[in-house]
């Protein structure tokens, strides 16, 4: 099994082996920590759209 498949790995945030329960992190403060981050936009998708481009209506 790779590391991935089997939940073992380190923890993304502070480098601790993954927990089952939290996977891919070892605890909720670290998975929280990770949900703070995207929330708050330090962690973004590249996109080639601008942020002014006017939104299109999916239907």
């Amino acid at each position: 099994m790779t590391e991935r498949a089997s939940g073992t790995g380190a923890c993304p945030i502070c480098g601790k082996p993954a927990a089952t329960e939290y996977r891919p992190f070892c605890s909720k403060r670290c998975a929280d920590v990770d949900l703070s981050r995207w929330l708050g936009g330090v962690y973004r998708v590249e996109t080639e759209e601008s942020p002014d481009a006017p939104k299109k209506d999916e239907d």
